[in-house]
């Protein structure tokens, strides 16, 4: 139900993923990151605990690939999940049960891995880090762009309802963390939001170091 990409930026550090689904709140159960840390996605029928569990564990400095082994374990119905990892390194590791909901796929890349359910082919998440690894846009552009190829080269077998973009870099908390929910086209409307958000987001940034010199 859902076609993500988990992502680092090489030249900041910033860590990022977009999400987008036939079901409606994706981000807010599936999409997780951490500045200096990295990102989790955790989808198909989602256990939003492993989000945060996935964070930690990299926190501790933990490879992807150990912590993707680890939610794995932890997880007691691990057959239904389908989880991106990256690490602070760019390392990635991804997994998909064996119930999880056909069409499933997944590809890694340069500082990138994407994965989907119920596609509508299994070159979506493919055609997602090649799109990623092509742009020379804005971090958080590029993970647009790479939705937006998913969405071009088939997308999910039902009609998109939600989507979110995540991204966190020298805050603690994410700096861009923007949600489109029961919307007829949900990724369009995301991008409409960044267009708005994104010369806004210094200076919400600002407001949490030095509010005395907000303009209101």
């Amino acid at each position: 139900m859902t076609f993500s990409l988990v992502a680092r930026c090489a030249e900041t550090g910033a860590f990022g993923m977009i999400v987008t689904s036939s079901s409606i709140c994706v981000a807010s159960r599936c999409a997780w990151v951490r500045a200096g840390v990295g990102a989790v996605a955790t989808q198909n029928l989602t256990n939003p605990a492993l989000g945060t569990i996935g964070l930690d564990l990299l926190a501790q400095g933990i490879p992807a690939a150990k912590v993707l082994d680890a939610l794995q374990r932890i997880d007691p119905q691990p057959d239904y999940r389908q989880l991106s990892v990256i690490d602070a390194r760019g390392e990635t590791a991804v997994f998909t049960g064996g119930a999880a909901l056909p069409t499933v796929a997944s590809a890694r890349g340069l500082n990138c891995a994407a994965a989907g359910n119920l596609l509508a082919s299994n070159d979506i998440p493919a055609a997602m880090v090649a799109a990623f690894e092509a742009s020379r846009a804005p971090f958080a552009e590029r993970l647009l762009d790479a939705a937006d190829a998913g969405l071009a080269a088939g997308g999910e077998v039902r009609v998109l309802r939600s989507a979110g973009l995540l991204c966190a870099h020298a805050e603690p908390w994410p700096e861009i963390d923007l949600r489109i929910d029961c919307a007829d086209t949900p990724l369009r409307a995301l991008h409409d939001l960044w267009t708005v958000y994104a010369p806004l987001r210094d200076g919400y940034v600002s407001r949490a170091h030095a509010p005395q010199l907000t303009v209101v």
